[in-house]
Formats: C-alpha cells, sequence, structure tokens
C-alpha cells in the first residue's frame, strides 16, 4: 500500500508539471490519467515494475519496454514524446544535456557490431524499407514523396554531387544491400565496387547485381575498408551511413585510407549521421545509452567541426556540405509507420522483442532529428592535384538541373 501510494503521488506530481498524455494502470487495477483524453497507456503489471518510474530517462524506460516489464499502448510517435516528457520532468531525474560512452574499435569488435545490426535477416528489414532496401536516410526535394521516390530521389542526388561519369570507377564503403552501385552502373555508366562486412547485405546484393544483369559492371566484397588493397584505384568514392561504426579516434585512419584509394583530382561524398554538440558528445535523457545498449554497439558520431577536420587532415579539401536533418527525420517516421503496420509479420520473423527494439528506435531517431538531438550531413570532398587545380563547377546547377527541384 505504501508503494502504491508513492507511486500515485509521484504520478500525480508529474502530471502537475507537465499534463502528458498519458494512463498509468497500476498492478492493482488502479489508474492515474496525466493529463485529460490520454493517447498513451502503461501498465505496470506487478509492483516491481514501479521502479522504472522512480528515476526514469529513455534508456530505462526503454529497456522496461523492450525485456516486457511494462506493457504500452498507442501510437509509437506518442509513446516517444511521453517517454521523453516523464525524462524531463520526473523529480529526482538527472538530465545531462550529453553523454559520451566509452568505445573501443578493432576489426573483430566492428564485424560483431555490424552483423548483430543487420543480420537481423533481409526479410525483415524488407518490411519498412524501400523497395530497393536503401538503409539511410532519403532525399525529399518537397517533403510529400513517398519512400520508394525518395530514396531513388537520394541514390541520383549522390551521383549528381559526384559527378560521376560513363567508365569511372566507383568505391561505395558500406553498401548495404548494393542499391547505389546498382544505380550508378545502370543510369551513369560507372564500374562500381561495394564492400560490406554483413554477410546478409552481402549475399542479396550479389543476387540483384546478377538479376539484373549487371555482373560486368558491378561487384560486392566482404570486406573491412581497411582491407581494401591499392593505391589511387577509384575514380569517386561514397560512403553513406557507415562511418558512424568507425570510431572517433580511428577517423584519421578512415580518411586516409579513402585519400589512399581515391585518384588525384578523384571526389568522395561521407554522408553521416553527426553530433550536435561540439564535442561530439551524444544526446542525454538516456537515448544515446538505449541505442549504445540495443541497436548499435559501438557506434560514435563526431560533430560536423570533426569530420571537416579530419577529412582536412588527410588531404582531401571539402567543397560542399549539406544538412540533411529534416530529410532523416521524414525517413525515421515512415520507417517507423511501415514497421508498425507491419507488426504481425515483423514479430513473427524477428521476435516480439526485435520487434520492440526496432520500433523505438525508429520512432526515436525520427523524434531526435525532428528536435535537433542529432544531425546528417553529406560531405563531398576532393583529392585535390598539386597544382590546385579543381574540376568542380562554379555552382551547384548540375544538382538540380532537369529535377523540378531548383
Amino acid at each position: 500500500m505504501l508503494l502504491e501510494t508513492r507511486i500515485q503521488r509521484l504520478l500525480e506530481n508529474i502530471g502537475r508539471r507537465n499534463a502528458l498524455p498519458l494512463r498509468v494502470r497500476l498492478w492493482n487495477g488502479h489508474t492515474v490519467d496525466l493529463a485529460p483524453a490520454p493517447r498513451v497507456a502503461i501498465t505496470l503489471p506487478r509492483p516491481s515494475a514501479a521502479r522504472y518510474f522512480l528515476k526514469p530517462d529513455l534508456s530505462t524506460l526503454g529497456k522496461a519496454v523492450v525485456e516486457g516489464h511494462i506493457e504500452v499502448e498507442g501510437p509509437v510517435r506518442e509513446i516517444i514524446r511521453v517517454g521523453e516528457g516523464l525524462a524531463r520532468v520526473a523529480p529526482g531525474t538527472s538530465v545531462p544535456r550529453f553523454w559520451r560512452p566509452r568505445r573501443r574499435h578493432s576489426r573483430r569488435l566492428d564485424a560483431d557490431a555490424i552483423a548483430y545490426h543487420y543480420d537481423v535477416s533481409n526479410e525483415f528489414y524488407g518490411l519498412w524499407l524501400d523497395r530497393e532496401m536503401v538503409y539511410s536516410c532519403a532525399y525529399f526535394p518537397s517533403g510529400e514523396e513517398d519512400i520508394h521516390t525518395a530514396q531513388a530521389r537520394k541514390l541520383d542526388h549522390i551521383c549528381r554531387k559526384l559527378m560521376l561519369r560513363p567508365g569511372e570507377k566507383l568505391l561505395d564503403i558500406g553498401c548495404g544491400w548494393g542499391a547505389l552501385i546498382r544505380w550508378a552502373a545502370r543510369h551513369y555508366g560507372v564500374h562500381a565496387t561495394g564492400i560490406t562486412l554483413s554477410r546478409n547485405q552481402y549475399d542479396l546484393a550479389t543476387e540483384r547485381i546478377r538479376a539484373d544483369a549487371l555482373e560486368g559492371r558491378c561487384r560486392v566484397l566482404l570486406q573491412d575498408y581497411r582491407d581494401h588493397p591499392g593505391e589511387g584505384v577509384y575514380d569517386k568514392i561514397a560512403s553513406v551511413g557507415m562511418f558512424e561504426h568507425v570510431g572517433l579516434r580511428n577517423l584519421p585512419g578512415y580518411f586516409g585510407v579513402i585519400r589512399r584509394l581515391l585518384k588525384q583530382g578523384g571526389m568522395v561524398m561521407n554522408h553521416g549521421i553527426t553530433a550536435v554538440d561540439a564535442d561530439s558528445r551524444w544526446v542525454g535523457l538516456g537515448a544515446g545509452e538505449f541505442i549504445e545498449r540495443y541497436v548499435f554497439p559501438h557506434g560514435e558520431l563526431p560533430h560536423l567541426s570533426l569530420v571537416v577536420r579530419e577529412m582536412s587532415a588527410q588531404g582531401l579539401e571539402v567543397v560542399d556540405v549539406e544538412s540533411l536533418r529534416r530529410h532523416y527525420a521524414r525517413t525515421c517516421q515512415l520507417w517507423a509507420e511501415r514497421l508498425e503496420a507491419a507488426h504481425l509479420d515483423a514479430r513473427a520473423m524477428a521476435g516480439e522483442r526485435r520487434y520492440r527494439i526496432w520500433l523505438l528506435y525508429l520512432a526515436g531517431c525520427a523524434h531526435a532529428f525532428e528536435h535537433n538531438w542529432v544531425s546528417i550531413h553529406q560531405v563531398l570532398g576532393t583529392r585535390t592535384p598539386a597544382d590546385g587545380r579543381s574540376v568542380q563547377p562554379w555552382s551547384r546547377a548540375h544538382l538540380y538541373a532537369g529535377t523540378g527541384t531548383g
């Protein structure tokens, strides 16, 4: 009875500070509404579940949902908003703005992290990604495109930025299921190589290359980017949604490998999630801890300033930077909606626990990008020759010519 009274008072106090649209059902059937017409309901099935409300943050609440210690009902976007509200106003909760994890990186650890995240099953990802299975930020010229159109626009946006020409050699570091290399070979006539650490991605990418009759112009290697041989091999290099796995201390080596593989006068486009904190710390409220534990082991996010610094230090001249933060908020929102709509198949393929992890992660990322907790940038660079000659055009007109967006 004492615990029930304490929890009721705690919830009533939270409701007075922030009228969250939340109903909490206690183990004895009693309910507490934190605002009229609640849109989210949380059930504490037993007294021990009350501990998650004593000092809640997004990591603690996320763990409780994933592990089944509390039951949650309601639209996932509202669930995320309520979670943030609880983390911000609950008495006794420490709410640091930023957080920095301790990271170790090695070939074995990085391979294990990639396998954990990407080798769930190709069928699971196929439920909620676009038809080409592009698992990175889409590009919305108007904001109204569906996920299939927006991902096709993103692939072409990258190819335009790199100014791909027939016969050039393109390397895609962290190529996923091969969408970019197939698009570039099919529409721009390049010879494209993709590398990935995921066996599932390698198998499906190879299968799709064969189905498109692109074997002579496309290939995928199951390989660590650090082990890719050669000097000045590629005219153009893309890295899309990969360098989050590299590690802050490894950025010099990462960009050094890119410089080694890139021809004089060649171009590189690095597309990746970035921290909004100038010291490259993650946002607080427990969001970073949840992602580290359940989604992206060993991931690290550099601030844009660090990206530019490390590229420059390795002899790569930065010539263009574009923020796609709003685009990724929209992308993650669409992914979460598609996964939620396919919940029966997703649970059957990946299990209840994995489904909960991915749904919270995608909806949480949409919320994080929307509220500028994290950002994402495309950074275009060149390996400028010693004489300073530049292949860059005088304007960005080539990016939008014929697209109806410029």
